[in-house]
């Protein structure tokens, strides 16, 4: 039987799809804030750049592979659709035309390229990023799509549950920006010089349009206009607000402050941790993933001065983390009348869902961070992936696109100091001893 497009769910998802497509100049605002002022255009083009590569590279081959018939024992699909192929405006797919489904699916795809900008920010070649870019999503981003989502996938039959894109979109993009951080190495003055945001403002901005995106995300994926999806989207509201509440809630206590950027910070991380779990779990469920996610990812943040990896923008500490977190914590969580069936360890379900959950959040970090080291070593080496000295330090905006965000330089130098800084975070060198009275 031949399925049939449901006008309902289409106006949804065609809704959805405008707002998952938002999510990314949002991003390039939120990401573009935290920067320092000369580098702040690069930021937003590396975004930007990210939704026209993936969407040449998607409609051509990667929806195929990604959602297509499964030809390799679950762990990527064929070519039947290459360039579209075989798709027509009456072809129905989960209830919708299979052009606004593949369109859907392409919206997480440039989020999840995008995101991964954030770890190299102020020392990376953007003619690199364009060659990094449609070649990482073939071999990351497609074949972890099609373990996870594609009907035949060797995750989805293993039964481990990701909703929206714990596995797919946080801990494939959290685990490649680790990877980059490594391959490109700490911008020059890491741990030694603040590196501050230029622009607070922009990075609410940036934060509020992600909010907003972040429903068509997570309640879009129910692929209907129906009450999961509402249960789907009362998560997500409430897992923003409660990550917001922890981290806040640490900085109080650590710092002796609460912060804009923890705000902001907060706000991801809930988000970030909801994504997978948003249709497993209840609103109780949601808030105590949101405010866990909240409290571990403001610690998570300041690992990178720990162990020496510099992600710029923090996207190990809160997408790969949080994703961590979130996909973790379905098999503690998961409630029957959100599964149909599956339950977590808390509910009465035992320890079978928490051990998939963790068996797949481990092999897709794994791989994620392999291939995209392999790649990016491998780009290093044929054209370069950094910036040099003196580029990085004079400002990549000028030296890579001859233009400044602000041509008078009132913002060269960064903000004043402030609790916004994450300076507590980095390791202070101990104080001199006085020296004896004489």
């Amino acid at each position: 039987m031949l399925e049939t497009i449901d006008p309902a769910t289409t106006a949804w998802l065609l809704v959805s799809t405008a707002l998952v497509l938002l999510m990314t100049p949002g991003l390039a605002l939120f990401y573009g804030g935290m920067v320092r002022s000369k580098g702040v255009l690069n930021m937003i083009m590396m975004s930007f750049i990210s939704i026209a590569l993936v969407t040449v590279v998607w409609l051509f081959v990667g929806y195929s592979l990604a959602f297509g018939d499964d030809v390799g024992g679950g762990l990527i699909g064929g070519l039947e659709h290459f360039g579209m192929a075989g798709i027509t405006p009456d072809t129905a797919r989960s209830g919708v035309p299979e052009f606004l489904f593949a369109t859907f699916q392409l919206t997480f795809a440039i989020l999840t390229a995008a995101l991964i900008s954030g770890a190299i920010a102020d020392r990376a070649k953007f003619s690199s990023w364009m060659v990094f870019v449609p070649v990482w999503a073939l071999l990351v981003y497609v074949p972890v799509a099609h373990w996870v989502w594609g009907p035949d996938g060797w995750i989805a039959k293993l039964g481990a549950l990701d909703f929206a894109g714990g596995l797919v979109v946080e801990i494939v993009s959290g685990a490649s920006a680790l990877a980059l951080a490594v391959v490109l190495g700490p911008r020059i003055g890491f741990r030694s010089e603040p590196m501050r945001p230029h622009n607070l403002p922009m990075v609410l901005l940036g934060v509020g349009l992600l909010w907003f995106g972040w429903f068509g995300f997570n309640a879009g994926s129910a692929m209907a206009a129906d009450g999961t999806a509402a249960a789907v989207f009362l998560n997500t509201l409430v897992a923003g607000c409660t990550g917001l509440l922890g981290w806040l809630f640490v900085e109080q206590k650590r710092d002796g402050h609460p912060t804009t950027f923890g705000a902001a910070s907060g706000v991801v991380a809930g988000l970030v941790a909801i994504t997978p779990s948003c249709g497993w779990v209840g609103m109780v469920g949601a808030a105590v993933i949101g405010i866990v996610a909240g409290a571990v990812c403001s610690f998570a943040v300041g690992w990178k001065f720990r162990f020496g990896y510099d992600d710029s923008l923090d996207v190990v500490g809160v997408h790969l983390v949080g994703g961590v977190v979130g996909t973790v914590l379905i098999g503690l969580l998961a409630s029957e009348v959100m599964t149909g069936g599956v339950e977590g360890l808390f509910y009465g379900g035992g320890f079978a869902q928490l051990g998939k959950q963790i068996l797949a959040v481990a092999v897709v970090g794994l791989y994620a961070f392999g291939v995209t080291y392999g790649l990016g070593k491998l780009i290093d080496r044929l054209i370069g992936f950094r910036v040099t000295a003196e580029q990085e330090t004079s400002g990549i905006d000028l030296a890579l696109h001859a233009e400044s965000a602000y041509e008078h330089a009132v913002l060269a130098h960064g903000a004043p100091a402030g609790p916004f800084s994450r300076e507590h975070e980095r390791p202070r060198p101990r104080p001199e001893p006085e020296p004896d009275a004489v």
